[in-house]
């Protein structure tokens, strides 16, 4: 740990400068703890229904049950979850953890070409899917290792005639159920009740053990599995309760939860902390819906929301926000991407709350920097480093560089991963020999220890608090005919902060953009499509033939 830290003087009263990450041997533990302080508590509510932490715990056991007894899974295997919020997520995510076994987090929206690599790459044994996304499943199931589909209906949960009614409306009225065919799948309901028979599982974890292999693009393009362990994990609970719990009152917290639970910011922040805390997480499915989601915020006394830059501002602009009532709102932290001041200032002026920006990294669990809590303004920094955490800023050399001067954010902590899942080059490319993360973001730091993000090192795109990888969309854009070069950028948007455009040099004259969007919609996740097309004769290159998007970015910004 390098002596210098600045960040300490600025830490609230009753931060520590360390946390124990050795508190908890494992996630199991710290829900095993919540469960038996809070056990009559609501934990999870959604469409109206509302689990508790004695549900949560019969529940997950059952699942677990029905992995280790009925499907033999062991200990490290991977199962899959494709889904959004729904209450069968905190089920599954407990339920495959105490079972010894390791989450493998999938985005519901993916096309099956991303969907097959992720199921491959990590080599899942089982996955369990929302009935919306079967079709996906089944395009790709037999190019995979999973031996066991369960599905689930939105409904299933809910229960009762409301549940029913649900599902019907949503397979037969709105259509949002595309027909697929799994031979073999099993119910989601069926494989619990199938577990309530087994003998509980009585399973040891590690604390080294891997909790969650969450996926991350790459410079390369290619999703990569961050091994994320009991341990990691377990740390960013212990950081992140120790700078926000002064602000907390255990067993009376009501979170928003909005941002999907497969993405490593709303995983931990909100379903692991405030489960420690035994706050209850309210459960948004469609955070599209900006209408019904306000509806949602009018009904709920809430006290903490977390969300993206893109998620605040659709809020600020939905009719009827303001007159939500924000008398219980304490704490509002933003992720994922750049807060706008204008977006911070203007949320502080309806709800009287602060939003307090937050930074990390799918790598680091995610907290490494957060602002202190009692933050009277957006101040347009990502804070100070977290409990036990080391933050510095080093130049192409690897010299740490002194305060004011810009370079490589880089992060230590027990809160970074382990690797990157089967692929050591990578891992000893982001981790240095002295245990340094190399962010790929460019920073500043001031003399009180407070961060600022500059720029980013890489060309990556930040479309919604999602990372988009120029290379993955110009690989597939590039295998459609009529395409001789194409190059990706991110171009400012005013919506998501940044969206795709391409650059496309011609092989057939008569490729329109419309062609272009056509092909990616069937290749690409929604945030990774191109919004714009522009043609060119020729693409700027260095002289050994590298395209030079800077160039093609300059270009978009000047015109």
């Amino acid at each position: 740990m390098n002596s210098d830290r600045p960040w300490l003087a600025q830490y609230a009263p009753g931060v520590p400068a360390e946390i124990n990450p050795d508190e908890y041997a494992s996630i199991v533990a710290v829900l095993d703890s919540a469960i038996s302080s809070f056990r009559d508590r609501p934990a999870f509510s959604s469409f109206g229904k509302v689990l508790t932490y004695a549900d949560i715990d019969r529940l997950s056991s059952q699942l677990a049950a029905y992995l280790l007894g009925e499907l033999e899974l062991k200990r490290g295997d991977r199962v899959a979850i494709m889904m959004p919020n729904c209450l069968q997520y905190p089920i599954s995510t407990f339920g495959i953890l105490r079972a010894g076994l390791t989450v493998v987090n999938v985005n519901p929206l993916y096309t099956p070409r991303e969907l097959k690599h992720q199921l491959v790459d990590s080599g899942a044994s089982a996955i369990i899917v929302l009935d919306n996304f079967g079709h996906t499943v089944q395009e790709v199931i037999a190019q995979t290792q999973v031996r066991q589909v369960i599905t689930t209906g939105l409904g299933d949960l809910v229960g009762g005639a409301k549940g029913a009614i649900m599902n019907f409306v949503l397979k037969h009225v709105k259509k949002m159920v595309p027909r697929y065919e799994l031979p073999g799948a099993i119910r989601f309901r069926e494989a619990l009740g199938l577990g309530q028979m087994q003998e509980p599982p009585q399973v040891t974890i590690d604390s080294g053990d891997i909790a969650f292999l969450q996926y991350t693009g790459g410079t390369t393009g290619t999703a990569k599995g961050a091994m994320l362990t009991h341990r990691n994990l377990v740390a960013n609970m212990e950081q992140a309760a120790a700078w926000v719990g002064g602000n907390l009152k255990p067993g009376e917290e009501v979170i928003i939860t909005a941002l999907p639970l497969y993405h490593i910011f709303s995983l931990t922040a909100n379903g692991l902390v405030f489960t420690k805390f035994g706050g209850l997480n309210h459960l948004i499915t469609n955070p599209r819906d900006m209408k019904g989601f306000v509806k949602e915020l009018k009904g709920t006394k809430f006290t903490a929301i977390t969300g993206v830059n893109t998620l605040f501002n659709g809020l600020l602009n939905t009719p009827g926000f303001d007159e939500v009532d924000f008398s219980s709102l304490r704490m509002t932290l933003g992720g994922g991407m750049a807060v706008q001041r204008a977006v911070a200032d203007r949320w502080k002026k309806v709800t009287g709350c602060t939003l307090v920006e937050a930074y990390g990294l799918t790598e680091t669990s995610p907290a490494a920097c957060i602002n202190p809590m009692d933050l009277p303004a957006y101040n347009g920094s990502i804070g100070l480093p977290v409990p036990s955490t080391d933050a510095c800023v080093k130049d192409e050399d690897g010299s740490i560089l002194p305060v004011g001067e810009i370079g490589e954010l880089c992060i230590k902590g027990p809160q970074v991963m382990k690797g990157y899942w089967n692929r050591p080059e990578e891992t000893a490319a982001a981790i240095d020999a002295d245990g340094w993360l190399h962010t790929g973001d460019m920073a500043r730091m001031d003399e009180k220890g407070y961060f600022y993000i500059v720029d980013r090192k890489k060309d990556m795109i930040l479309v919604s608090g999602f990372n988009v990888y120029p290379n993955e969309i110009e690989d597939v854009l590039a295998g459609m005919p009529g395409v001789l070069e194409v190059a990706a950028v991110g171009v400012p948007d005013e919506k998501s902060g940044e969206t795709v455009k391409v650059v496309i040099v011609r092989k057939d004259p008569n490729l329109t953009a419309e062609d272009v969007k056509a092909f990616a919609r069937e290749q690409l996740t929604g945030y990774k499509r191109p919004h714009i097309v522009e043609f060119r004769n020729e693409l700027p290159k260095t002289n050994v033939g590298k395209i030079l998007r800077r160039e093609l970015r300059e270009d978009a910004a000047g015109g």
